[in-house]
């Protein structure tokens, strides 16, 4: 194989340039041909890629381009999520606009993502920011406010006082904000909401529907949206103590479900942030104080299942329903508003965290359930939680749990005292955020303390653009009377100055996308019904229970105001394993951990070359390898994709990120797997300019063949090339396994450069192998395949050529291999004819020397044949 001078940066500078000039890959609705959409989470403009997304980004492109060499019509979008906190927050430490701020990054980044070769459709391009998108979800907002689903309350909220705004149960991550880390309080705030709980058992049941997402996604949706069936039961305060109460809060209802247990119940807990709780803190500061302590804390029920367990007796009582004991009631902050009721029935026999809180504070447990085998259970070590047999339950005595379960339910329900009931975990989505950059809420409120829809002709309600934030953390839209002071039809009226959580965004952009520039409403649904549902969606799980939950809610909305037809939004999602890097870090002088790059550490290993440790470059320090982990900043381990397109161009960096790990598994970066992947691209170059050079240079014009006419090496080669068509397309269709299909095609060149160029049908064979070669490649990296379909002599556009298929005569073998054994062992190898049957194989056999020398002076006992693998003869 000779050496041509293969140069990326070239090649994909004059592809990127043809399909620029050609608007190749814009795409329209064609009813004619069959759809696919391939869509990947829009990111946010902060000015730099990483491998992250350039993993994410090149799955979703390889399989848009590999779908469109199925034949079939691709829309393939690209936008920017350009909303939010981070932009504003960087905004105000560079004491700029965060419009001016967003836009740079978003030319930045772009430049970035079109030299990596993506085939978006950019006429489709979109960013959150521009009021041609957002005055479409103003609008729709409105209508969900008229019809009910959209709608204001007080509320307690979890409230970041770093980045001064609400955050959703789903952006608290272990007790902190998602995006700052800051502890999450509670607070109480008029927020706005929409009515997701109302679709909780939709979005439930569908996800039995859903076969081609991940189960364990399914299962995080499942467990995040928590349904179960209980007992909803109302308690009444009996004795007020030295509070004065009014009629609101003197009852209040928990639910349960464990009503087996109710007639084991001790104390009654309810959440700092109950209405409840509120009153009595508003007249005591011991109250006030406690109350306040629990509004600091963890939030996820995961959290909450391991933090130390604290209560505060209030001094009042409750009546228990059926008994008529006076039971205590406590603040607890194991108990959350937002999940039931926000207030428990406690009873510490039979539950864990019940009994933590009694164990600490001395408050009775009343056992009454037993284990149905009788055993005796050690209450002073922990609650027995288990179902069985009911005692110490009066006339309930002797049920089991689901008996009475049934029973003390109907009980309760014949007294107006209960009401079997379903209830979700996933409660009502409040969209409400105290910052500038976003989405303005289209709402004004009037003097009469009204709050009203902003009217169509007055939409949208734009963002102002030149802002410049100082230090403070501050809604400059709360201070900007010109902007705030509106009318509606004619009465003076005030603006709305929250905007919307950056998810209600990114919640409905997928289907904006199948009509970017459409005037007459949200949705074109002539367009939309013909791309959605998203065939397939690549993007992180860490968005499992966020966007994923919010997008497949606003999908249902748009469906129920008629302009989608299907029920999901997306067929197929894809989630992607993180990238990792090397890590290392060393301690300074004061014992404090100081992250280092890889490039400055000197590297010690052991004779096997596993690394032990290293030191720093100047010898200063003693580094600590901390193994393969996350790229993030603040480790330091991040690898720049500009820097590796550079050096490596892109197309090696897109065919190692594709061979380098399965998608949904955890990708451990190594630059000499892009080099590797760069060597690879070079001798396919030199393979193809081999065959196609070479032949001009014999004056080879004629390629046909029959295959009959082929010798066996040249059949050979042949068969290797379909057997690798099918492998790859087996790989891609079926178990979307594109490093073993790359492997493939990487075992077939291995092969193809040992085959000799020397007669015309040597040419012809290669040239149908490179052909193929040159296809099967494409999606992976297009740019060389698109400059090699040129040197083939193809003047088509390679991106809607069709895949190649195998040919059947071509993966039929004139021979094959038959193991011959005596007595077990291996004593030949036979290469005989296809059609060789039973027969003719034995009698092949037995000439055989080395079959000869085992058997001769021998009696043949028996001789076992397995067509086409193996003869064994048996002798005595």
């Amino acid at each position: 194989m000779c050496e041509y001078t293969y140069k990326p940066h070239e090649v994909e500078a004059a592809a990127q340039k043809y399909w620029e000039e050609n608007n190749t890959f814009h795409v329209e609705m064609d009813p004619s041909k069959e759809k696919f959409y391939s869509l990947v989470m829009w990111p946010y403009p902060s000015g730099e890629l990483h491998m992250g997304h350039v993993r994410n980004y090149t799955i979703g492109d390889v399989v848009a381009r590999y779908q469109r060499m199925l034949g079939k019509n691709v829309l393939n979008p690209f936008g920017w999520d350009a909303f939010g906190m981070p932009a504003e927050n960087a905004a105000i430490a560079h004491r700029t606009a965060p419009a001016k701020w967003t836009y740079e990054n978003i030319e930045k980044m772009k430049a970035t993502v079109k030299s990596l070769g993506y085939s978006y459709d950019w006429d489709r391009e979109m960013a959150s920011c521009k009021p041609d998108y957002y005055k479409w979800e103003q609008k729709f907002f409105t209508e969900l406010f008229k019809k009910g689903i959209a709608y204001r309350k007080k509320s307690a909220v979890n409230w970041c006082e770093v980045d001064k705004t609400v955050l959703a149960n789903e952006q608290v991550v272990d007790g902190r904000c998602w995006r700052c880390d800051t502890p999450v309080v509670q607070k109480e705030l008029d927020q706005w909401f929409l009515r997701i709980s109302d679709y909780a058992q939709e979005l439930l049941t569908s996800l039995d529907t859903m076969d081609q997402w991940p189960e364990r996604v399914r299962q995080m949706q499942r467990n995040w949206i928590g349904r179960s069936e209980g007992l909803q039961i109302a308690f009444t305060v009996s004795d007020a103590g030295k509070y004065q109460l009014d009629e609101q809060v003197s009852s209040f209802e928990v639910f349960t479900t464990r009503p087996d247990t109710f007639m084991g119940v001790t104390f009654v807990a309810i959440a700092a942030t109950h209405p409840l709780a509120l009153a009595l803190a508003a007249q005591d500061e011991q109250v006030n104080a406690f109350v306040e302590q629990c509004k600091v804390m963890k939030t996820s029920e995961a959290d909450l299942s391991t933090v130390e367990k604290l209560a505060y007796d209030l001094g009042i009582k409750v009546t228990h329903p059926l008994t008529g004991t006076q039971v205590p009631v406590y603040i607890a902050n194991y108990v959350l508003m937002n999940y039931g009721t926000g207030a428990v029935m406690a009873v510490p026999a039979h539950d864990e965290r019940d009994w933590e809180v009694a164990h600490k504070y001395n408050i009775p447990l009343l056992p009454v359930i037993k284990p149905v085998d009788a055993s005796e259970w050690d209450f002073s070590k922990g609650a027995y939680t288990e179902k069985g047999e009911l005692y110490n339950s009066g006339e309930f005595d002797g049920l089991t749990s689901e008996q009475a379960h049934a029973a003390i339910g109907k009980k309760l329900h014949a007294l107006g005292k209960g009401e079997f009931k379903v209830n979700f975990r996933l409660r009502d989505w409040g969209v409400s955020r105290q910052r500038y950059w976003g989405c303005p809420i289209p709402m004004v409120r009037l003097e009469d303390g009204s709050v009203v829809p902003v009217e169509e002709q007055d939409l949208p309600i734009v963002l102002p653009e030149n802002v410049t934030l100082g230090a403070e953390v501050t809604n400059p839209l709360v201070d900007n009377q010109e902007w705030k002071t509106t009318t509606y039809q004619g009465q003076p009226a005030t603006r709305e100055t929250d905007t919307f959580d950056t998810f209600v965004e990114s919640s409905w952009y997928y289907a904006r996308y199948t009509c970017p520039t459409y005037e007459g409403g949200i949705l074109n649904k002539e367009e939309a019904n013909y791309w959605l549902p998203v065939d397939n969606y690549v993007g992180g799980i860490e968005h499992a229970c966020l966007h994923l939950i919010y997008i497949r809610y606003f999908h249902k909305l748009l469906r129920d105001a008629g302009f989608l037809t299907m029920d999901e939004p997306v067929t197929k999602y894809v989630p992607l394993g993180m990238v990792l890097n090397h890590s290392w870090y060393y301690n300074d002088e004061n014992g404090i951990r100081v992250w280092i790059p890889q490039d400055q550490v000197e590297i010690i290993r052991d004779e096997k070359g596993a690394i032990l440790g290293g030191k720093t470059k100047d010898g200063k320090y003693d580094v600590v390898y901390a193994g393969m982990a996350k790229m993030s900043k603040s480790k330091l381990n991040g690898v720049s994709p500009r820097e590796m397109l550079e050096t490596y161009g892109a197309d090696a960096v897109r065919l190692y990120i594709m061979f380098g790990a399965p998608t949904e598994a955890t990708f451990e970066w190594s630059e000499a797997g892009v080099e590797g992947a760069s060597r690879f691209l070079r001798r396919v170059w030199n393979l193809t300019h081999d065959v196609v050079l070479g032949a001009k240079e014999q004056g080879i014009t004629d390629f046909s063949f029959t295959h009959q006419e082929l010798s066996k090496e040249q059949k050979e080669i042949r068969r290797l090339v379909h057997q690798t068509i099918v492998k790859v397309r087996e790989d891609v269709d079926n178990r979307q396994a594109y490093n073993t299909a790359i492997a493939a095609v990487m075992e077939l060149m291995n092969s193809l450069t040992k085959h000799p160029l020397n007669e015309r049908l040597d040419f012809a064979v290669m040239h149908e192998a490179v052909f193929s070669l040159v296809k099967l490649l494409h999606p992976f990296t297009p740019h060389i395949t698109h400059a090699l379909w040129k040197l083939l002599g193809q003047e088509s556009v390679l991106d809607f050529e069709l895949l190649p298929e195998a040919s059947q005569e071509a993966m039929v073998t004139d021979t094959k291999l038959i193991v011959v054994q005596v007595n077990g062992k291996l004593r030949a190898r036979l290469e005989v004819p296809s059609a060789a049957d039973e027969a003719a194989v034995k009698e092949l056999a037995f000439a055989d020397e080395n079959v000869v020398k085992f058997t001769e002076g021998l009696q043949i006992v028996k001789v076992i044949y397995v067509p086409n693998k193996l003869l064994n003869i048996v002798v005595k």
